[in-house]
């Protein structure tokens, strides 16, 4: 897939204020600093379609993107850490689980994880509650670049090892780097094949 066009729609905190839900839907998710916003721009081949701040928690709308005419690309608030008040914390993760939970357009929701680290509850936990909501979800792990290939297999192989005393089996994966471009037409690729099986199911 080619994208050749990506534009802002939308910000809100309110699922019944998005879009009319009559084009397929991916939204991106993940820890605070985890480098949703530098993936956004990297798929999209926009150095600023989604803003990047150095302050984890900076992300705390629900953002539409509309790409080539066809999709919505939505820039989800991260979760975990944000210098902000256990109050509006938990007023802005339920907007987002909302969204998630009632967005009837929503094809796949990418969970990103840093690949860098060890396993972190927060993230598995998150996962768990997908897949007992029944949200169809992909892994993106992100900031390969900063890894050996080997270091990098080992921590991946960790996750599945952890994944899989819980799950069956593991939901589709990708690796990535925003800052070489790896992953990019792996996952444009899948949104690619989502969005055509629908159509022929239609």
């Amino acid at each position: 897939m080619e994208i050749k066009d990506a534009r802002f729609i939308i910000s809100n905190t309110d699922v019944d204020k998005c879009p009319r839900p009559d084009r397929p839907e991916y939204a991106f998710i993940g820890r605070s600093n985890v480098g949703k916003s530098s993936l956004i721009n990297m798929l999209t081949n926009r150095k600023s379609l989604a803003k990047i701040s150095g302050k984890p928690g900076k992300t705390r709308l629900i953002n539409h993107f509309l790409i080539n005419k066809e999709w919505y690309l939505v820039d989800l608030p991260g979760y975990g850490y944000a210098k902000i008040g256990k109050q509006e914390r938990k007023k802005w993760e339920k907007s987002f689980r909302n969204y998630i939970l009632i967005r009837e357009n929503l094809y796949c929701l990418f969970v990103l994880i840093d690949s860098r680290h060890e396993p972190q509850t927060i993230d598995l936990e998150f996962m768990g509650w997908l897949g007992l909501s029944q949200i169809p979800f992909a892994i993106i792990f992100t900031k390969t670049d900063k890894l050996m290939p080997d270091e990098l297999e080992e921590n991946i192989n960790h996750y599945k090892n952890k994944m899989l005393e819980q799950w069956e089996t593991m939901p589709p994966w990708f690796t990535s780097s925003a800052k070489t471009g790896e992953g990019s037409v792996e996952i444009l690729e899948y949104i690619e094949e989502i969005n055509e099986s629908t159509k022929n199911s239609d």
